[in-house]
């Protein structure tokens, strides 16, 4: 019998409880809250939890990552592409402090993640005991919820409350700090119980009505429309309800970066992207139309540009789970608290069906323009180096629209965001409110275990890639099937870009030296290849996807492209510029 289940089995005689370690009732709680995988690297103050966690190892999938940062973006990963909460364990001291970059990440883009850290005997916290840090202050800011368990018979309790905090609500981040003594401790288990109320916690506000009905009013009298999305969407899994609305009610309708997928690409009222690399019409109509309708989005300054001049002349009607975000930055006419699953029914019900068809002619003139001026040029160029606009149109035309592509931060996030198409939800994963370079090669492994039959390609830059490459140790381990390309233009090519535009190309240490990819690839016995020429592009792109395991492509884009349009950092949206 296995020591850590038999301990399960084995019932004290006073009482009708199990005694089991602290240790066996966190992996317990997670069997019981469906965790299938775990992203995580021992230490000596975890090592109690890893030692029960050796006979757990046909129920729990421990995925052993090379860095903790790639652990938790690895769980980011798994979370945006499963829609379940991902899981990641590290032990005290730097294993802890290392989860801190993947925890603001994840608190700033509303992704739902326990992270389990070990710590050091409870006699010793708060004398500087080897690999003692204090985690919970450092975290408190960049976590949704945080605690530090110091007596076993907390721990059913905690992890509940951390699971139910996680996901409930808007999604976010917690942290359980477990010292060694409560893991080790034996206790009379009395079972696991999930959480599904807290009292000083109302993870949704009450939906008033008359909000409901104050928005419909607003938009059944509306001769200019617009409707702009956000995450809050797809984590509200609102997609059909979202769907209904915009059909109805015939308004044209832009997402943020994280919002692209909750409808296809194509569909006709997707406008485009909002933003500093967004699209032309979306950006410059956000100043024209007479009613601005905001759906599970917060306006961040990468959306809004100058907020003095952002859609002065419009009634905002904002949809938000959250509270504080409403009237946070741009003050709303109407704000309509709850979860959009729940509002937008309502309000589907309570407009009238209509078409803009000369307002949405007019987004489709600005698209006119901006094919013109520059997508043409971008993604079907004829001569020249290759622009990193053609491979993602190229990769559209193998992957007709249903992989989940993972971005990194840069050009070719940009480049990747506006150009990927997105038929199915939950497709697009990108770092979005912190931009965290060396996000996307760990969280594509993490995507990968999310979404395990759909094909998954990480797109990333030659700098952000350096960040994380030892994560190559993690496929190689694991034999995760992700497909990756690094489109090379051997800078750091969005500090170039500002640095030509603004400061009279004075290129401060943005030329990047990088190393042979494909033979890094080859070392952790990862196949590759490396192309510069454009005939060679379609055949290298579909060697990638069919070849079975990863497959790292790097491609040799030109150097100093940049991406446009662009509002410049202390202008309007309407100030955007095309070149």
């Amino acid at each position: 019998m296995e020591v850590a289940q038999q301990e399960v089995l084995t019932k004290t005689a006073e009482k009708d409880t199990i005694e089991v370690s602290g240790s066996v009732a966190l992996l317990e709680a997670l069997l019981i809250e469906g965790v299938d995988v775990i992203f995580g690297y021992p230490g000596g103050a975890i090592m109690p939890i890893y030692d029960a966690l050796y006979d757990y190892r046909e129920k729990l999938n421990h995925i052993l990552v090379r860095h903790e940062q790639g652990g938790i973006h690895a769980g980011q990963g798994y979370a945006r592409t499963s829609g379940k909460v991902g899981v990641v364990f590290a032990t005290s001291g730097p294993g802890a402090t290392n989860l801190v970059t993947g925890l603001a990440d994840a608190q700033i883009d509303s992704t739902p993640l326990v992270c389990i850290t070990g710590q050091v005997f409870a006699h010793l916290l708060g004398t500087d005991a080897f690999q003692e840090t204090d985690v919970i202050n450092i975290t408190t800011p960049v976590t949704k919820w945080n605690y530090q368990v110091t007596d076993a018979t907390e721990i059913p309790e905690a992890i509940a409350k951390a699971f139910y905090i996680a996901k409930s609500g808007r999604p976010g981040p917690v942290l359980i700090d477990i010292t060694k003594n409560a893991q080790i401790q034996k206790f009379a288990y009395e079972g696991y119980t999930k959480c599904d109320h807290i009292r000083s916690y109302r993870p949704k506000p009450v939906v008033r009505p008359q909000y409901i009905q104050q928005a419909a009013e607003l938009i059944n009298s509306a001769k200019k429309p617009f409707v702009i999305w956000g995450q809050g969407v797809i984590l509200g899994s609102a997609e059909a309800e979202f769907k209904a609305f915009i059909e109805k009610s015939g308004i044209p309708a832009a997402w943020t970066i994280l919002g692209a997928g909750a409808i296809p690409t194509d569909h006709p009222q997707n406008v485009g992207m909002l933003g500093m690399h967004g699209n032309y019409g979306p950006n410059v109509l956000t100043n024209e139309c007479d009613i601005l309708i905001a759906i599970g989005m917060r306006f961040d300054d990468r959306v809004t540009g100058r907020l003095d001049k952002y859609a002065r002349q419009a009634k905002i009607i904002h949809l938000d789970i959250d509270p504080a975000e409403i009237d946070k930055n741009v003050k709303a006419a109407v704000p309509v608290w709850g979860d959009c699953k729940e509002t937008l029914p309502m309000l589907t019900q309570a407009i009238q069906q209509k078409q803009h068809t000369d307002w949405l002619n007019k987004f489709n003139d600005y698209t006119r323009q901006e094919v013109e001026q520059v997508i043409e040029k971008e993604l079907n160029p004829t001569s020249g180096e290759l622009t990193m606009g053609e491979v993602i149109k190229q990769l559209n035309d193998l992957t007709k629209g249903e992989a989940i592509i993972v971005t990194d931060v840069g050009q070719h996030q940009m480049v990747a965001c506006r150009y990927a198409q997105f038929n199915k939800t939950r497709s697009n994963v990108t770092s979005g409110g912190l931009g965290t370079m060396g996000f996307a090669l760990p969280a594509a492994i993490g995507a990968k275990y999310g979404a395990q039959d759909r094909t998954v390609v990480a797109i990333i830059g030659d700098g952000g890639f350096q960040m994380t490459l030892q994560e190559m140790g993690t496929i190689m381990q694991s034999g995760v099937d992700v497909k990756i390309i690094i489109l090379n233009n051997r800078f750091l090519g969005m500090v170039r870009q500002w640095q030509e535009l603004f400061n009279d190309r004075r290129y401060s240490f943005v030329d990047i030296q990088s190393p042979d990819f494909v033979a890094l690839a080859a070392a952790y016995r990862v196949n590759g290849r490396c192309i510069s020429e454009r005939e060679d592009l379609p055949g290298a792109l579909k060697e990638m996807l069919d070849n079975k395991g990863s497959y790292l492509l790097e491609v040799m884009v030109t150097k100093e492209n940049n991406v446009f349009p662009m509002v410049p950092q202390g202008c309007s949206v309407s100030e955007i510029r095309l070149k």
